[in-house]
């Protein structure tokens, strides 16, 4: 599930009236903290519905990513620059320092850019294709390099208007993750005491 979690972004700048400039991504700063709600599908080849999994999940931007499995069961994952750590009920089930696996680095930065708005990480890493009307905007990705093994994505879309709302990760092979974003609030402010043990808990080896 870590490796296709896909996928979450922030965006804001929304046109209020008819007349009004269509919105564009925005950037989260320092010292905020998005939380929400998620619902993702993982729709596979032999599978007649998808897989569905919700929770809820934070993000830290410059500190990581907190994806929190409440159904069908509990699971945390924490993800950061680092690496990336799983917990089920407080007991710590896996570890994969970003040094051993690089694209777990690029994971982070693809979604951590896609949460935060950072459209210059993203670029980094994809071709950026931008639509947007007075109702919200649309991305779609796609990786610089085709054939690179630590990419293994054919596409992101992301869809929002205040903040993102969906994301669908397309794999090579046809399979592809759908997420949606409810009940979001940004706020400004330090995470709570337990958010920082989560994310630091990332960082050591």
């Amino acid at each position: 599930m870590t490796r296709f979690i896909v996928v979450l972004l922030a965006l804001l700048a929304l046109a209020e009236t008819a007349f009004a400039a269509p919105p564009e991504p925005a950037t989260l700063g320092e010292g905020q903290v998005l939380r929400g709600r998620f619902v993702q599908e993982r729709h596979l080849k032999g599978f007649q519905a998808p897989l569905k999994s919700e929770g809820h999940f934070t993000l830290v931007p410059g500190r990581g990513l907190l994806w929190r499995t409440d159904t069908p069961f509990a699971v945390t994952t924490v993800m950061s620059p680092s690496g990336i750590v799983q917990e089920v009920r407080g007991t710590e089930t896996m570890r994969l320092p970003a040094s051993k696996l690089p694209f777990l680095s690029r994971l982070y930065a693809m979604l951590g850019g896609a949460l935060g708005g950072d459209l210059k990480a993203l670029e980094s890493m994809f071709a950026v294709v931008r639509e947007a009307d007075a109702s919200g905007w649309r991305l779609v990705l796609t990786p610089l390099k085709a054939d690179d093994p630590a990419m293994p994505i054919r596409s992101i879309t992301l869809k929002g208007a205040r903040l993102v709302e969906e994301v669908e990760i397309a794999k090579p092979d046809g399979d592809f993750d759908r997420l949606r974003f409810l009940d979001q609030d940004l706020t400004a402010g330090p995470p709570a005491a337990e958010e920082v043990q989560l994310l630091g808990s990332a960082g050591r080896s």
